[in-house]
């Protein structure tokens, strides 16, 4: 090979690397000359976005709503049966009722969904108070009573999204939300 002193960045008469242009660029600097300061960037781009791409007035109206049912001590109902995902279809049948299973620890809420309304049992039994958080209307939720025997019914059924709240024993379950 030829060999005639020369390295492929010494061709160019300079190193296109210089170590100290990049040990400063830890030190940025603001346009003053001052240091940079990340809240003043962020709280101009917070002010762009509004401008730019404002956030719809019934969107944040529904996020407020939705944060206003955030019950910190709820504990959370897990679904864990579903008769749209887990249940076998039967031949025949047009109009099957929905059916639901929530549980946290030891409690169990049994839910039948039909369109004449809802019905269904807290296990263990116990009477309980069960609030239907139905979309934006769940600021004013629909208030079941369970009898002692822990069962409920409501002649009117959940349209679009709902939640069961339940009130029992002084403690507070909460369920997923899920569309009718």
């Amino acid at each position: 090979m030829h060999d005639d002193g020369l390295d492929a960045f010494g061709a160019f008469g300079q190193d296109p690397f210089d170590d100290d242009e990049f040990d400063d660029l830890g030190d940025e600097q603001g346009a003053d000359g001052g240091e940079f300061d990340d809240g003043l960037l962020a709280e101009e781009l917070r002010q762009a976005a509004a401008i730019l791409d404002p956030v719809p007035a019934e969107l944040r109206q529904l996020a407020m709503d939705a944060y206003a049912l955030y019950d910190m001590d709820a504990r959370l109902a897990e679904l864990t049966f579903d008769s749209l995902v887990d249940a076998i279809p039967v031949r025949g049948a047009t109009v099957a009722p929905r059916m639901l299973t929530f549980t946290a620890g030891d409690l169990s809420i049994d839910v039948e969904v039909t369109s004449e309304g809802l019905m269904g049992q807290v296990m263990p039994p116990q009477p309980a108070g069960i609030e239907i958080l139905n979309g934006p209307q769940a600021l004013h939720p629909t208030t079941l009573t369970a009898d002692a025997m822990g069962r409920f019914a409501g002649d009117a059924p959940p349209a679009g999204p709902f939640a069961l709240r339940l009130r029992a024993g002084g403690e507070v379950v909460v369920t997923e939300w899920l569309r009718a």
